[in-house]
């Protein structure tokens, strides 16, 4: 059997489609946190921070201000970035939502988060672009008010190719994390201002 080659042209171009379709469908599903990539190989991990806040707020303050959407009521801008699946008295269990790629894209994370009132504030991922991190909101009294270090690590599979994917999600985690902090810091010292 013979075949053409209007038909093999057809068909090759059919088959970069559907190829195209498949990678782009798995990288959407990958950034988004909708399809994690865990297979235990070739585990690299990396740093994220320290990312270190000076904030002209008393220690419980700037605790209850992180703690809001998690353990109190979420406001409405909040509800955007946060939904808590699942309520302890000391560790809840939430979906962090961030856009991507200018709003087309968002990445869904699933996270635990465990408070020790008032020093800190554990977060360990259950599902993202990523198969582990670890963070920790670190709150130290100053006289001045209190220091907030942010520290974690955040690991990748498959060697190489993972370290470079791990890059790229690194640099934007730790961008997501600077801006949400500089909004506790602000909230923060307007909550101490107003005391």
């Amino acid at each position: 059997m013979r075949i053409r080659p209007a038909r093999a042209a057809a068909w090759a171009a059919g088959s970069v489609a559907a190829i195209s379709a498949v990678a782009v469908g798995g990288y959407a599903g990958l950034v988004s946190g909708a399809l994690p990539l865990d297979v235990g190989l070739g585990r690299r991990v990396r740093r994220l921070g320290p990312q270190t806040f000076d904030i002209a707020a008393p220690r419980e303050v700037v605790f209850d201000v992180i703690a809001q959407p998690y353990l109190g009521r979420t406001t409405r801008a909040m509800r955007e970035k946060v939904r808590v699946l699942e309520r302890g008295s000391d560790m809840v269990l939430a979906a962090h939502i961030t856009p991507l790629a200018d709003g087309r894209f968002r990445a869904v994370t699933v996270e635990t988060v465990r408070f020790t009132r008032p020093e800190r504030v554990d977060f360990r991922l259950v599902r993202g672009p990523v198969p582990h991190v670890t963070e920790a909101f670190v709150l130290t009294e100053q006289p001045t008010g209190t220091r907030l270090v942010y520290d974690g690590e955040l690991g990748t599979d498959l060697w190489r190719a993972g370290a470079r994917w791990g890059q790229t999600v690194a640099a934007h985690w730790e961008r997501t994390v600077a801006a949400s902090l500089a909004s506790v810091k602000d909230e923060a010292e307007r909550r101490a201002d107003h005391r």
